[in-house]
């Protein structure tokens, strides 16, 4: 390009001004050229784009932080939200709900009268018998639908798989190890098994079984939706325990360490069959209406004896201090 400039005889430099252009020094023709104007002149920014570079700045309605009137702030909020389509905020927080176990037994098992007492040969047995085979036919839609969701499930080995949670799970209690019990147990028999066993030392042994366990009850339940359904296993327990209670003092309030006895439960197991780390625990015991009553522990205390007066300021002292055994008999209830 200089080469044209350079082999002409006249070559000068002229000065042009062009609108809201600074002054510009160019190599031009003379006299041929000398009134032609440039017209395009080469900026930092191509004019091409003008309407793309307006739309890249976006003018955003900043609120005033110094109004003190809120109720005209919340006006101005509203309208803004409504202005814009977006929902206003709640005013309360929403917690995730997850339930992890139910409240209650789905249709309980009602055992019949004297069960454990007869023999399946004698007329009373075979009459259990036969109320356990009429009653088979829900349970049997109930242990299909228990093993659509664990593919694993078998109803044989299931037993001795809940003998082992029950085992544990009295263990725990037993040594009061919580952590531990949570494993085992429900969040509704939770609360059930610790309840009035504070301050008071648990001795319990499985001894054996008297009976092979067996499964005599199974139902299955949907809460709140149809994906979340629980299963529920009722096992019959047939056993030889030994069960010690003592109070605070270390007496003796229920049962021995010596003597063995025969228990007959029905232990109810539950799983959330729609949780994907499910496992079956220890949710509910059944007690029949026919079963005889629990032994009440006996509970000791302290009184005066008749014929001995004491001063009250000693009486007061005397009954704050529980070791204190002056002048006072210990009766048994």
């Amino acid at each position: 390009m200089m080469a044209k400039y350079i082999l002409r005889p006249t070559c000068i430099f002229g000065k042009y001004v062009q609108n809201n252009s600074p002054v510009m020094l160019s190599l031009i023709l003379y006299p041929q050229h000398s009134s032609n104007q440039i017209r395009y002149i080469r900026k930092h920014w191509n004019p091409k784009f003008k309407k793309e570079r307006k739309e890249k700045v976006i003018k955003v309605d900043l609120p005033n932080f110094y109004e003190t009137d809120k109720e005209l702030l919340k006006e101005k909020r509203r309208s803004m939200l409504k202005q814009y389509g977006v929902f206003p905020q709640k005013q309360w927080m929403e917690r995730p709900i997850f339930i992890s176990c139910t409240p209650n037994v789905f249709e309980s098992y009602v055992p019949p009268e004297g069960d454990g007492k007869f023999s399946t040969i004698t007329k009373e047995g075979a009459k259990q018998k036969m109320t356990d085979v009429k009653m088979k036919g829900k349970s049997m839609m109930a242990i299909r639908k228990i093993k659509s969701f664990q593919d694993t499930f078998v109803l044989k080995d299931f037993p001795q798989e809940a003998l082992d949670i029950y085992i544990k799970a009295h263990e725990a209690l037993a040594a009061k190890d919580t952590e531990a019990l949570r494993e085992y147990v429900t969040e509704n028999a939770y609360a059930k098994m610790l309840h009035n066993t504070m301050d008071k030392t648990i001795r319990w042994k499985y001894v054996q079984s008297l009976e092979p366990h067996r499964v005599v009850h199974a139902r299955c339940n949907e809460i709140l939706s149809k994906e979340n359904v629980f299963g529920q296993l009722t096992l019959r327990i047939h056993s030889q325990q030994i069960l010690a209670v003592y109070d605070r003092f270390g007496r003796l309030l229920k049962g021995s360490e010596i003597l063995k006895k025969d228990v007959l439960e029905y232990i109810v197991f539950e799983n959330h069959l729609a949780n994907q780390y499910g496992k079956w625990r220890l949710h509910a015991k059944i007690i029949p209406t026919w079963m005889p009553p629990r032994e009440v522990g006996e509970k000791t205390y302290i009184v005066q004896p008749e014929n001995v007066t004491v001063p009250p300021s000693d009486l007061s002292t005397k009954s704050t201090d529980t070791k204190s055994t002056d002048n006072v008999e210990t009766i048994v209830n």
